[in-house]
């Protein structure tokens, strides 16, 4: 339970984390929490809810201004969690992906997300790699079922290294370019929350797209 309560408290104020991290583990310590939960959120299919976009956008602020990171250093950082991470998963999917679901311990994995997930591998194939990586939880999900189904590994390395590293950036650059604005300052929290809630429109979307027309 507490380390859920560590998430959810991580989820509504990434900002204080990240501080504390700096103060207490220096500079250069803070990247090391900062890679490991961009790497267990991409690559662990179990821990699909941790707060990827909102972490980076904060990791991004926190690199501007000299304010304790340096852009130079985390860009790579959050790049190879994110590509190492997706690199995990698709093994883990590849291996034990059959035996997961069947299991059917990992809660998160609804029937709804799972039809989500595969209608996108389905209609886009490998450049589902780089567009799930938009979306909590298909971003999780996505690779684990990439291995799951015996994806070319080749063609699943492109776009999961093209994936990650333009989805960590942009939010990072976002955070590094606009989150010194004093009007995002001071109402950090609230654009915490509004990047939170835009990110899931799309999976909310389907959830009620799935629902309702199986009713029709």
């Amino acid at each position: 339970m507490e380390i859920i309560q560590f998430f959810i408290d991580l989820l509504q104020d990434p900002r204080s984390f990240i501080a504390e991290w700096i103060s207490s583990l220096g500079p250069l310590g803070a990247y090391g929490p900062i890679f490991l939960i961009i790497f267990i959120e991409t690559g662990v299919v179990i821990m699909p809810f941790l707060p990827g976009d909102s972490l980076l956008f904060t990791a991004g602020f926190f690199a501007a201004d000299g304010q304790g990171l340096n852009l130079a250093i985390l860009l790579p950082v959050v790049w190879v969690a994110a590509i190492v991470g997706d690199q995990c998963n698709y093994w883990i999917g590849r291996e034990f992906g059959r035996r997961i679901i069947d299991s059917g311990r990992v809660k998160s994995m609804t029937p709804e997300r799972i039809e989500k997930t595969e209608a996108m591998l389905d209609k886009y194939g490998p450049l589902a790699i780089f567009l799930g990586r938009f979306f909590p939880f298909i971003r999780t999900f996505v690779p684990f079922f990439a291995g799951m189904g015996r994806m070319h590994y080749k063609k699943f390395f492109l776009f999961n290294v093209l994936g990650g590293i333009v989805w960590s950036s942009v939010f990072t650059l976002l955070g590094y370019f606009f989150g010194g604005i004093p009007v995002v300052q001071e109402h950090f929290e609230l654009v915490i929350v509004a990047i939170v809630l835009i990110s899931l429109i799309p999976a909310v979307g389907g959830v009620l797209k799935a629902k309702f027309g199986k009713k029709r």
